[in-house]
């Protein structure tokens, strides 16, 4: 009950290890339509189909065939859009020497067929 409670009036802290690790955590799994890296505040594609994948300590985007995005689990800033169809990501990526990216990734959803 304490933890209800707890959710509705303290507001989490996102820069905290305790939230990057649960939001990785809920994330882990997600199947991904595609990826886009937002670059000079244009989203450019760099992959379609794949996952969201924790392995230990790490976050990993796996989209075309290939990992598009490799960081840290407590470097990792993560926020749902809006529309909660995709998930902004954003932290140093060590698959590209540790430089800083922001990418986006769009859920696949499967729709249940209700016979």
């Amino acid at each position: 009950m304490f933890d209800r409670i707890r959710e509705r009036f303290f507001k989490p802290n996102p820069d905290s290890p305790a939230y990057r690790r649960a939001m990785a955590k809920k994330l882990n799994g997600r199947a991904v339509k595609y990826v886009t890296e937002r670059l000079d505040n244009v989203d450019n594609v760099v992959g379609h189909s794949g996952a969201l994948i924790v392995r230990d300590d790490e976050f990993m985007v796996f989209s075309s065939s290939d990992i598009v995005f490799r960081t840290k689990v407590d470097e990792l800033r993560a926020s749902e859009l809006l529309s909660l169809e995709g998930v902004i990501l954003t932290a140093p990526d060590y698959g590209r020497g540790g430089e800083e990216r922001t990418i986006i990734a769009y859920y696949t959803y499967y729709l249940k067929n209700n016979d």
